[in-house]
């Protein structure tokens, strides 16, 4: 056996392990990050950059890439991917071997890159990703990092080893996070919507949020009011943001005012401003919210709390693009477009005479529904991953995710209060499962009072979610029971989808009775 054989048997081992070690990422995005992150460290880099093209779907479909950097600014990241096409990332591209120069800059094979001129490349190693033939992608190293008294040098022969080994073994994570992709994109009725629209942080796969995105790519390019109607909590207010974003607009501000949380006598002050003398605490020239969003959006939640002079001021906003500040007799231009949002049934306020009639038609030029959470039943288990994730990156938590039991659950309860009260639920069970020294939150943590294991006394009065969850239990384990646990009668005599029953089953921790 040559020297040194089981040292680099050992370390190959280490580096698939780690890798190993991400294996329980699903999304490729975060899966590359702390990939990249792992192979600058073992080889003393001082940035790092990895680029993937999803080419190996259906020949019709364009490259996608995924690209990652570390320890790069934007410009350097420009820099790095204006050289697919040239320097160091393109030999290594088009020969399908590792690339490795002490110094670019005094390489002769690439001291004439402007890339390279321009950044004054030293230490460089690019390996290819996905093998000779055809290369998948790239992970690049430049730089070396000082070490005490050790001064920076070029990549060694064992970083040389050791990029390939990474390149090699990350090949089959990546090929299964591509795959899992397609497989989702296929079957995501939101994809058409999402390469037009900037929906970063939209979660949701179901044809519900579909009819959504469909409506917003019909009225973010144009400039017309906007009325958003749905229960609270179903995300109006990141429609709202999504259209200004996905608009013509979007670089100029976007202004949110509450009108449920300002006093009536206040919120004319608020958002048409005020001169000086208009009342008793006016000292001095007030902008409103409307002077603050020039050439943006105002997006007024709650507009059925408005008053009805605030109303009528509004109306005159939207007919004329012009408003008079508090105190003043001089109209003002506006250049801004309204997006207002409600829970209230605007139809029956109008009908108390609590609503304009004549505002209410303005607003609603294309009706926009937000539906509720039981109507995206779909997209539960997706939202309670991200929250997770938000909750541990906000609250500096240790690395937890939701275990699949607590998605079951989460997927089969009620949520009534929508979004908001899952967000906030999907949180406390994070808090709940850190403080256990757990690694994943568990149905109990997700649905602490409605644990079948815990005490309750008769005269304690349950919250909604734990009588929801307890009716919902009883009532399908009684149903199952009447149709001897025939699962596609009980799918059909409660209009349910046959896999919506199993995972209930599952959820509930239902057993058949022998």
């Amino acid at each position: 056996m040559e020297p040194g054989f089981l040292d680099e048997a050992q370390r190959e081992r280490d580096l698939y392990r780690k890798l190993l070690d991400l294996g329980h990422q699903t999304e490729i995005e975060p899966f590359l990050d702390e990939a990249l992150a792992l192979i600058v460290e073992l080889a003393g880099a001082q940035r790092g950059y990895l680029e993937l093209l999803d080419d190996r779907g259906p020949s019709s479909r364009p490259a996608t890439p995924f690209s990652i950097a570390r320890g790069c600014s934007d410009v350097e990241v420009a820099e790095i991917r204006a050289a697919f096409s040239s320097g160091v990332i393109a030999e290594a591209l088009a020969t399908g071997k590792t690339i490795i120069a002490a110094s670019a800059l005094l390489d002769p094979r690439f001291r004439d890159r402007g890339s390279v001129r321009r950044n004054k490349i030293e230490a460089v190693l690019c390996a290819p990703i996905g093998g000779t033939s055809r290369p998948l992608g790239v992970v690049y190293l430049q730089g070396r990092q000082s070490h005490g008294q050790e001064e920076r040098g070029p990549f060694s022969e064992k970083n040389r080893v050791d990029a390939e080994r990474f390149a090699r073994d990350l090949l089959p994570f990546v090929d299964r996070l591509l795959y899992e992709r397609r497989a989702r994109d296929a079957t995501d009725p939101t994809r058409p919507f999402r390469t037009t629209l900037r929906t970063e942080g939209l979660i949701g796969r179901s044809e519900a949020l579909a009819k959504v995105l469909r409506l917003v790519t019909l009225v973010a390019p144009l400039d017309i009011s906007v009325l958003i109607t749905g229960a609270s909590g179903t995300g109006k207010t990141q429609i709202a943001r999504l259209i200004h974003d996905s608009s013509p607009r979007a670089q100029h501000p976007f202004v949110e005012v509450n009108c449920s949380t300002l006093p009536a006598a206040l919120l004319e002050n608020e958002l048409f401003g005020s001169m000086p003398g208009a009342h008793s605490t006016a000292t001095r020239r007030v902008e409103g919210k409307v002077a603050a969003a020039e050439g943006g959006t105002l997006f007024l939640d709650e507009v059925a709390e408005l008053a009805m002079g605030a109303q009528a001021k509004l109306l005159q906003l939207l007919q004329s693009m012009e408003y008079f500040p508090l105190g003043s007799s001089r109209a003002v231009r506006a250049n801004v477009r309204v997006i207002a949002a409600t829970n209230t049934d605007l139809k029956a306020a109008m009908a108390r005479g609590e609503f304009r009639e004549d505002l209410f038609y303005r607003l609603e030029v294309l009706p926009m529904r937000m539906p509720s959470l039981a109507e995206r039943s779909g997209d539960v288990i997706d939202l309670a991953v991200f929250f997770c994730a938000r909750a541990v990156e906000a609250l500096k938590l240790p690395e937890l995710t939701m275990s699949p039991g607590a998605l079951l659950a989460a997927e089969a309860a009620a949520w009534p209060g929508n979004i908001r009260q899952l967000a906030h639920a999907v949180q406390a069970a994070a808090i709940y499962a850190a403080a256990e020294g757990m690694m994943q939150i568990e149905r109990r943590h997700l649905f602490p009072e409605a644990d079948a294991d815990s005490a309750r006394s008769e005269t304690k009065r349950l919250t909604w979610q734990a009588a929801t969850w307890q009716f919902q239990k009883g009532y399908l384990e009684k149903t199952l029971g009447e149709m001897s646990w025939n699962v596609s009668e009980v799918a059909r005599v409660l209009d349910l989808a046959r896999s919506h029953v199993y995972n209930l089953i599952k959820a509930f921790g239902l057993e058949r009775k022998r």
